[in-house]
């Protein structure tokens, strides 16, 4: 695996518009694909916008018709703006590529940064990205005077959070002690060279997430490390901490083609 480069694109005043951020990432991946250029990760902050991978259903979308750009990642609707720190790795993996070691060494190198930050996170099974663990179901503290029992998540199939109200809000997870994303990660690979990459939550307005269901994930929330660790945590902090993680977990666990297993005889 090469060397791999940060490209800072631009970050608060200096915020780039994600069309223009998406045109750079193909351009940085055709050169990486021709070897024209090595591994590159590029670091920015967007102006606030929210981004559709191929999963997203309509009824996960805003409902006050707010534009939402349709993007060829993989994964469901989010949300990026002012306090978020996006990265796009810009990889080349070995074939044939294994898409979820991909997806587990991002999401690695973040955890390592919360942790040098003083936070704990984890991974949640089948759900990707770094999450921040509520209390366990019965120690929660019940929502709306309701008892779990009648908690309508868990009962109404159509039940839509964007609807119901701020105790049901993603951004109010952590009051409800709820399991809480605080990073997104949502990945494209094409030609052998990924795309896409991932948003970890510093100091943005989470309640731009209470208008769609993020991720399509209706009975967890998000977060941010300033919720979290009760101090504004500018993106100018996490920058250089994500940069160390992401270079020493890649460089630790270099990726290594995915077994293929011999067809049977028939």
């Amino acid at each position: 695996m090469s060397e791999l480069r940060f490209v800072h694109l631009g970050f608060g005043a200096d915020a780039v518009e994600y069309q223009q951020a998406w045109q750079k990432q193909r351009e940085v991946h055709a050169a990486r694909f021709a070897d024209e250029i090595p591994d590159t990760c590029l670091l920015l902050e967007h102006p606030a916008v929210y981004t559709a991978g191929r999963r997203t259903e309509d009824s996960e979308r805003p409902l006050d018709g707010t534009p939402v750009v349709d993007v060829d990642r993989g994964g469901k609707i989010t949300w990026h703006g002012p306090g978020q720190l996006v990265g796009y790795p810009i990889l080349k993996l070995p074939r044939p590529v294994d898409v979820i070691a991909h997806v587990r060494r991002l999401e690695e190198a973040l955890i390592r940064a919360c942790a040098e930050l003083g936070l704990e996170t984890t991974r949640v099974e089948g759900r990707s990205g770094v999450w921040v663990l509520g209390d366990p179901v019965e120690r929660r503290p019940a929502i709306g005077g309701l008892s779990l029992d009648f908690d309508p998540r868990l009962t109404d199939e159509e039940f839509d959070p964007r609807l119901n109200g701020p105790e049901y809000a993603p951004s109010n997870a952590g009051q409800r002690r709820e399991d809480r994303k605080l990073a997104a990660i949502g990945i494209r690979i094409a030609k052998g060279v990924t795309m896409h990459g991932f948003a970890i939550n510093c100091d943005p307005d989470n309640t731009w997430f209470d208008r769609i269901v993020p991720c399509g994930i209706r009975d967890a929330g998000v977060t941010s490390l300033s919720n979290e660790l009760g101090r504004r945590v500018p993106v100018a902090e996490v920058v250089p901490l994500v940069e160390k993680h992401l270079r020493e977990v890649l460089a630790e666990e270099a990726p290594s083609p995915r077994a293929v297993e011999p067809a049977a005889a028939g």
